[in-house]
């Protein structure tokens, strides 16, 4: 199981001043989080994609691009691009350059968002959403096969044999597919052979098996292996020396976020109480000490049928760089050669 970190370049008030961090020192902590991420041994790092003042990972593939050439071994990836409101073009340009910088450490994820403020700011209508990132996603995997593509779509302009360069270093340049809860882009994701990436971001991960079985089915049908049908995790984690200390730095994050994103869409305000539960043994979140995270991961696997991937979103958590930094160190010094030891053993 290859074990990960996400990051949306979260900015949040600090809770002495009521302030963000500048713009430069928050961008210099989030390099310096993914330079140690490489050093402890782990496995992926993503980039977010938001279009908000809370976040400052508008473009990601430039982050990834600083963070290739401060980076060894580590794989770069977005964590997701917004495809429906991006051209698919610029998208595998921007990527494959990353995948020449980073000597083929590249990977895209894609989605279509679960925010809406890049349908307005990039000229697009919402009631497209659909639309939008089928032919796009259908555009961007054909430009991964060949240079010169002749293309109609709906969109965006046609291509007639254009090239589309520079091409990857990595033959077929990895895409996957991030998906929230619809059952019809778990299907989609496995009739394309896509690996798949599923946010849990609530909940708990019981509730997920029937979606990640009709991917499965979906890719059968098709004709591909279950080699080939990869199911990754993207879930809310962090951690610290006891389960206390990491629910400690995680949830004044969290809770503003929460509050700040459900004042929009109307959601009842969520306690304490609710936050621990969701941390705890039941819940989605992988917060807490190193021996609990690892043994909660393994069972995440089981639960779901086999992960071949989690990446941890830490950007809602403490912003004390040095909460932050003991959290990826024992991920990768503690938590992942845990799992990777009880996987491959």
């Amino acid at each position: 199981m290859e074990v990960g970190i996400d990051s949306f370049a979260a900015s949040l008030p600090d809770p002495k001043t009521g302030k963000p961090p500048s713009g430069v020192d928050r961008m210099a902590d989030l390099l310096e989080e993914i330079a140690l991420a490489d050093e402890v041994g782990l496995d992926v790092f993503g980039v977010g994609e938001h279009h908000r003042a809370e976040f400052l990972d508008s473009a990601p593939a430039v982050i990834l691009a600083a963070a290739a050439a401060r980076t060894k071994t580590i794989r770069l990836t977005s964590a997701v691009t917004v495809l429906s409101a991006a051209d698919p073009v610029r998208v595998f340009q921007e990527f494959a350059t990353l995948d020449l910088i980073s000597k083929g450490r590249a990977e895209i994820v894609v989605g279509r968002g679960s925010f809406g403020e890049a349908f307005p700011l990039f000229g697009l209508e919402a009631r497209d959403y659909d639309a939008l990132f089928a032919e796009k996603l259908d555009l961007l995997l054909r430009l991964r096969e060949t240079s010169h593509l002749s293309w109609r779509g709906k969109f965006r302009p046609s291509l007639t044999g254009q090239g589309v360069f520079p091409r990857p270093l990595q033959e077929h340049l990895p895409i996957w597919l991030g998906v929230g809860g619809t059952p019809e882009s778990f299907f989609r994701a496995g009739a394309l052979g896509l690996p798949l990436m599923v946010a849990i971001i609530g909940g708990d991960f019981h509730r997920f098996r029937p979606l990640i079985d009709l991917y499965r089915r979906g890719g059968q049908e098709a004709g591909y292996t279950s080699d080939q049908l990869k199911v990754g995790i993207h879930a809310m984690g962090f951690v610290a020396e006891t389960s206390q200390e990491a629910r400690d730095a995680f949830y004044p994050g969290w809770s503003h976020m929460v509050a700040t994103i459900g004042r929009e869409r109307g959601w009842s305000s969520l306690s304490r109480q609710q936050f621990d539960a969701t941390a705890g043994p039941g819940g989605a979140y992988l917060i807490g000490d190193p021996a609990y995270v690892a043994n909660k991961m393994l069972e995440v696997s089981d639960v779901l049928g086999g992960v071949s991937r989690i990446t941890f979103q830490m950007s809602s958590a403490s912003l004390e760089t040095a909460a932050m930094k003991q959290s990826i160190e024992l991920l990768g010094t503690e938590v992942a050669p845990r799992v990777r030891a009880s996987v491959n053993g």
